[in-house]
């Protein structure tokens, strides 16, 4: 697996160079530029960031790699964390913002609507090697190696023609999570990783250990870690 390596001190250095990073593959990009967003804590310190960054904000369009099914104003949310963080602070057009549905569907029913925003997005029903769907695909890894809500052991793992499908069973709540064939369409996937309990699954991820579901996403364009070194193995 391996990919590019970017070792910060903390962190709060960590979000800030990916805040910047991020800031300068929008720039560069010509017409519209996808970035596909992650849960969790070290990606909340970037949006925060970001919303300060000279963001090309029209262009921006924003998706999920997966989503907890609560609502989008509940605590738990992917969604909502990102809207409290950037949203509510940059000048981000709402026609830009594609959250997992939520309301009056089951997580099946919302897993077959958010594929279809993404390929109303994409233009074509079938994703092509040659254009991938996003810019950037920021991504998370746990310390048991899952990825999205791609988990050891799920029939998620296995998915190759649905872009999205349902999690049930993995944790306490249901999920929405995108594939692997939605999650490799990308020029740049990031793996954000902070923190000494992530230590043991970045090293067997960046090993190629294919237990761990981080392992085997395998992007069209490149691979990207952006650590702390508390995260680095010894």
């Amino acid at each position: 697996m391996s990919g590019d390596l970017h070792v910060f001190d903390d962190a709060e250095a960590l979000a800030v160079g990916a805040a910047r990073w991020l800031r300068d593959k929008a720039q560069a990009a010509t017409g519209r530029f996808a970035i596909c967003c992650s849960g969790g804590a070290t990606p909340q310190r970037l949006y925060r960031l970001l919303a300060q960054q000279d963001m090309p904000w029209d262009r921006v369009h924003w998706f999920w790699g997966d989503e907890r099914f609560v609502p989008h104003d509940h605590p738990d949310s992917n969604y909502g964390m990102t809207r409290k963080a950037l949203f509510d602070h940059a000048r981000v057009p709402p026609r830009n913002i594609h959250p997992v549905p939520f309301d009056g569907l089951t997580p099946e029913q919302s897993a077959r609507a958010y594929e279809r925003t993404l390929r109303d997005y994409y233009g074509a029903p079938e994703l092509d090697p040659a254009r991938p769907l996003f810019g950037v695909m920021l991504l998370g890894i746990g310390d048991d190696g899952h990825t999205a809500s791609l988990f050891p052991g799920q029939p998620a793992l296995d998915e190759r023609r649905r872009w999205a499908v349902a999690v049930a069973g993995a944790r306490s709540e249901d999920r929405v999570t995108l594939t692997y064939p939605a999650l490799d369409s990308a020029l740049d996937a990031v793996f954000l990783a902070a923190g000494g309990e992530k230590r043991a699954a970045v090293a067997r991820a960046r090993a190629g250990d294919r237990a761990l579901p981080a392992a085997r996403v395998t992007p069209a364009g490149a691979l990207h870690w952006f650590i702390d070194r508390l995260a680095v193995a010894a």
